[in-house]
């Protein structure tokens, strides 16, 4: 190893060395820092507890069962949701029938918010209102007058056909 090897390899070590000693002089121009000591005199300051529902309030979330019934003089016929968001909803009022999206405006001045199964939530004067599904006056399948209580009707002969005739096999 020449005098190039050994000016190569003592370049670096000068550098950390001087590196060093400037550090150790910024160290010592700081000012020191107060230490703070515990006084046990004196409790730290009770904090109120947290209340969990205006937080709730503030991200948008609402107790299921503080919806109120919708004061919008409309109803829903039927809602249609989609699993990629375009879900859609058809409500009938007075002046007639339409399909609404989500964030439409609706005629009594309410907005449409979200569209579930059976129900759509609006946002009216600052508030979540709840508009459901309202099932229909009758049932489609009437049940049979005159027989007892788990008894099995009669079959009827009106739309049974005789099954043909059993072919010979040769």
């Amino acid at each position: 190893m020449g005098i190039l090897g050994l000016a190569l390899c003592a370049l670096p070590l000068g550098y950390a060395a001087l590196s060093l000693w400037g550090e150790r002089g910024f160290r010592q121009a700081l000012p020191t820092l107060p230490t703070v000591q515990a006084n046990s005199r004196s409790a730290p300051a009770e904090r109120a507890p947290l209340n969990h529902a205006a937080v709730a309030t503030v991200m948008g979330l609402v107790a299921q069962g503080a919806l109120a019934r919708s004061a919008e003089p409309l109803k829903l016929q039927a809602s249609f949701v989609s699993s990629v968001g375009d879900s859609r909803a058809l409500l009938a009022g007075a002046d007639g029938q339409r399909i609404y999206r989500v964030g439409e405006s609706l005629p009594g001045g309410s907005v449409l918010r979200r569209i579930e199964i059976g129900r759509v939530l609006l946002w009216r004067n600052g508030r979540e209102e709840l508009l459901a599904l309202e099932p229909p006056g009758r049932t489609t399948l009437q049940a049979i007058k005159g027989s007892a209580p788990g008894a099995v009707a009669p079959a009827s002969s009106l739309y049974l056909r005789p099954t043909a005739t059993k072919r010979q096999s040769e």
